[in-house]
């Protein structure tokens, strides 16, 4: 294993960690040395079922030997299966295939437009978005980003997205206008410091979008496939939004991406109006379906929210007793920030110092994405050491 210290070969794009990881098993990972790390990253929300898990691992082996790839204009039953599990649970209609979170915004992006410009035959094209959101790194979704750091260097950028408070319906109304086609919104915000929606905006957001006959299209790439507790973080509010976004935590570390909509906004796409190379082939589906079933029969979901409550409890107790150094605790299911009184790249180090690798969510919040799998025992270990950390002012 070659670990690079001299001028690297790839772009820095990363601001790294001095951490190589070589190997990875349910919710543990090693580095080159051989030192173990309780992963609360989860590859930033991926691997939730934990590292290489074996049922997701049987299927892809098995399909390695069968096919890996065939054109998408060929008939793929595979991702008909997939689509169809995804209908059900979501209660959407349709489903577009693709690799990735910022090309699954980049379809719903595409398919809001042209819902409005062909099926409605309006001249809509204005995307309401929110600050502190991120949808991705492709100049349409940095631009529907509510965060300015992501947009720096890259003017100009393309028309047609404003951006408002989040939680803010007066916000939207104001700004809504006969060109408005859709709002694009993450219920629980994860790169902007891990912000649940509340149930009173969701709600107020949701009749304002239906009564002016706006999509409301939701932002599932983290919150997605169980990391609240439900199938889908729109599932906690009580509603069905036109379009939802999936990607990482679909197919165990797999790269994949889904956009799902409704059969009437799903049919403003038709053959040659959008498409991919790679989306939903074989492999990709593969993990999705064998991702998706192994939760139904390990009954994850129920995991997650037993899990989610006890992880909180203890980090409110840990913020009871550090006001000084914790601002407060929030989250929904096992998508949790802790709000820190200063910048939190020390703790993290600390922590990786301590075999326990974290996350951030902007300067001040540490931000824990476990693999939805995680075990009390680790989460005893995971407050056990920030409890070491914060006690000894190691930052």
């Amino acid at each position: 294993m070659t670990v690079y210290t001299e001028k690297m070969h790839v772009m820095n794009t990363y601001a790294r960690w001095d951490v190589t990881i070589v190997k990875g098993s349910g919710t543990t990972v090693w580095d080159h040395t051989g030192k173990a790390y309780l992963d609360c990253t989860s590859g930033i929300g991926v691997t939730s079922l934990g590292h290489c898990p074996p049922a997701v691992s049987a299927k892809l082996h098995q399909q390695l030997d069968t096919l890996w790839h065939s054109s998408n204009v060929t008939q793929h039953p595979l991702q008909e299966e997939l689509g169809k599990k995804l209908t059900e649970l979501s209660g959407l209609d349709q489903v577009f295939f693709c690799n990735s979170g910022a090309e699954a915004n980049e379809a719903a992006i595409k398919l809001a437009r042209r819902y409005a410009q062909k099926t409605k035959n309006e001249d809509r094209f204005e995307i309401i978005t929110f600050e502190q959101s991120f949808h991705g790194r492709t100049l349409a979704t940095l631009t529907a980003t509510g965060q300015q750091k992501v947009k720096e260097g890259f003017n100009p950028l393309p028309a047609g997205f404003i951006t408002v408070p989040y939680g803010d319906v007066e916000a939207v109304k104001n700004v809504t206008t006969n060109q408005t086609c859709a709002v694009l919104l993450e219920l629980v915000q994860g790169e902007g410091g891990v912000h649940p929606a509340s149930m009173e905006f969701v709600t107020e957001l949701y009749a304002w979008c239906k009564s002016n006959d706006i999509l409301l299209m939701i932002d599932e790439v983290q919150t997605g496939i169980g990391r609240t507790g439900e199938w889908f973080s729109y599932q906690h509010y009580g509603i069905v939004p036109d379009v939802i976004t999936l990607a990482k935590g679909l197919g165990s570390g797999f790269p994949i991406g889904a956009m799902l909509a409704t059969e009437a906004v799903a049919a403003a796409f038709s053959p040659g109006s959008h498409g991919t190379t790679f989306g939903g082939n074989q492999l990709a589906t593969t993990a999705g379906m064998a991702t998706l079933l192994e939760m139904e029969q390990q009954n994850v979901l129920s995991h997650v929210k037993a899990m989610s409550e006890y992880l909180l409890d203890a980090l409110k107790d840990i913020a009871k007793q550090y006001p000084h150094q914790i601002k407060g605790v929030r989250g929904l299911g096992l998508m949790v920030g802790l709000e820190m009184t200063g910048e939190v790249s020390g703790y993290l180090k600390a922590a990786q110092q301590k075999g326990v690798l974290l996350l951030q969510a902007g300067p001040n919040v540490i931000r824990l994405l476990p693999a939805l799998i995680i075990q009390k025992s680790e989460i005893d270990q995971l407050v056990l050491v920030l409890k070491e950390i914060l006690q000894s002012g190691e930052k």
